[in-house]
């Protein structure tokens, strides 16, 4: 799977190009009828030129990017989002109540994935350079100074723990994917569990992250690193989900999986947008559309859910889009 084997070229994470499908999907649609009662709204343009993550199709199978290429702002005023323009991939920030150009906020060669810091000071960020994933820091409001956090090795997904002591990361070795931190007080680094995406929860010394079952599905975990307890909290032997967030109140998660798609003559597999609550209990699928859906991140209210989607343009071309989440 590629969310398992992780690509280091950067031009093969992501794409701004439309897909086509063999089934022939029709992009223009924003909404499909199983999405009834959800409003959708499109934040950004063609002119955006955001990144959509890779999807691969073959054999019956599906593979996806799980990484975090969008975040919302400490203030919830801005977006920020993964662009690929003059032949590099950086972090642009819009400002949601507009519909204006975005702001570059790094100025690097092949950024892949980032988050806010919880104070809203810093962004941190990996990026790809020749055969290795490295982790940086920046000031998430100007200047494009950078404080490197790790170095020759294989680093992806970072984000900031809740109290801002530690930056945890996924780390790939031969062996496989495992879950980091980096403490940014004393610089040292420790290694907790297999895993990646990592999800800090709040005020408690835990993480959700995606593991990968026996017959190579991937699953949501909850990992307590201080008493060892491991829990799994989605997994179907069927399907895979990626890409766990926690709610602004802690008390539902979002994450990306796959599903089913059945026409006249067709059928396929796709990506779609998931939802429970922490204990695993109320799993709904809350998107259907045709157009793959990925990266999804709450709004600080709690009340949207903003994702990166080609729905609702003719030609295939990814957005960002938003809808209300009102479980």
């Amino acid at each position: 799977m590629q969310n398992i084997k992780y690509i280091i070229s950067i031009i093969s994470l992501f794409t701004i190009c439309s897909y086509t499908y063999a089934q022939q999907v029709d992009y223009s649609i924003v909404s499909v009828p199983e999405e009834s009662g959800i409003d959708f709204m499109k934040i950004t343009s063609s002119g955006d030129y955001v990144c959509m993550p890779v999807v691969k199709r073959s054999s019956g199978k599906i593979d996806w990017l799980s990484n975090h290429i969008l975040d919302i702002s400490v203030d919830g005023k801005n977006i920020a989002y993964l662009s690929y323009r003059n032949n590099t991939t950086n972090i642009f920030i819009k400002e949601l109540s507009k519909q204006g150009s975005s702001i570059q906020r790094t100025n690097r060669t092949g950024v892949l994935d980032f988050s806010y810091s919880p104070d809203g000071k810093y962004i941190c960020f990996s990026e790809t350079r020749g055969n290795t994933n490295q982790i940086f820091q920046t000031n998430a409001n100007s200047g494009y100074v950078c404080r490197q956090i790790t170095n020759g090795n294989q680093d992806y997904s970072p984000i900031y723990s809740s109290d801002m002591k530690l930056i945890f990361f996924a780390r790939q070795e031969m062996k496989g994917i495992s879950i980091w931190s980096y403490n940014i007080q004393n610089n040292f680094l420790s290694n907790y569990s297999n895993g990646m995406n990592p999800c800090p929860i709040n005020k408690e010394s835990a993480f959700l992250c995606t593991r990968i079952s026996g017959t190579g599905k991937s699953e949501i975990w909850k990992i307590n690193y201080k008493t060892g307890v491991e829990e799994c909290i989605v997994s179907d032997p069927q399907h895979s989900f990626t890409t766990p967030t926690l709610s602004p109140d802690g008390q539902w998660i979002l994450f990306v999986g796959d599903s089913r798609i059945d026409g006249d003559n067709f059928s396929y597999l796709n990506t779609d947008i998931f939802v429970c609550k922490v204990d695993g209990t109320r799993f709904s699928q809350i998107t259907y559309h045709a157009a793959d859906d990925l990266s999804p991140v709450w709004s600080k209210d709690g009340k949207y859910i903003y994702f990166i989607s080609q729905r609702g343009d003719q030609t295939g071309t990814a957005n960002i889009w938003r809808m209300n989440f009102s479980y």
